[in-house]
């Protein structure tokens, strides 16, 4: 059974893109959240046509994790520790622990926080 990982956007937009530091992760189990998703959508529909973005989009559905009112207090709580991060990222990390996996992400602001697998482009 392959490992499983929350992916945030960042980790979304990479494997998009086919960075290959990525090219391991594609046959993980995924984890997500209606958050990242809507971020993702946001940032590729800058940057390809509304109907790609939408397909990216709707393919990643399918790995959405319930956030609970508990995540988000929490995520919340990390946030206002961490200004620098965004909402979708600190509902994600927050998933990410409770499910006791890692959050894979390029972002800088993860780099030296626990349970994370940081791979920069």
């Amino acid at each position: 059974m392959n490992e499983v990982f929350f992916f945030d956007t960042y980790a979304f937009i990479e494997i998009i893109a086919g960075n290959p530091k990525y090219k391991r992760f594609e046959d993980s189990q995924i984890i997500t959240t209606i958050f990242n998703l809507a971020e993702l959508n946001y940032i590729l529909k800058k940057e390809m046509s509304k109907e790609k973005a939408d397909k990216y989009v709707q393919e990643y559905e399918k790995y959405i994790a319930e956030v609970t009112i508990e995540d988000i207090k929490n995520a919340m709580d990390l946030k206002i520790r961490d200004k620098q991060l965004s909402i979708p990222d600190v509902v994600g990390y927050t998933v990410a622990k409770r499910y006791n996996i890692k959050f894979l992400t390029g972002d800088q602001g993860f780099k030296d926080k626990m349970n994370v697998e940081f791979i920069k482009k």
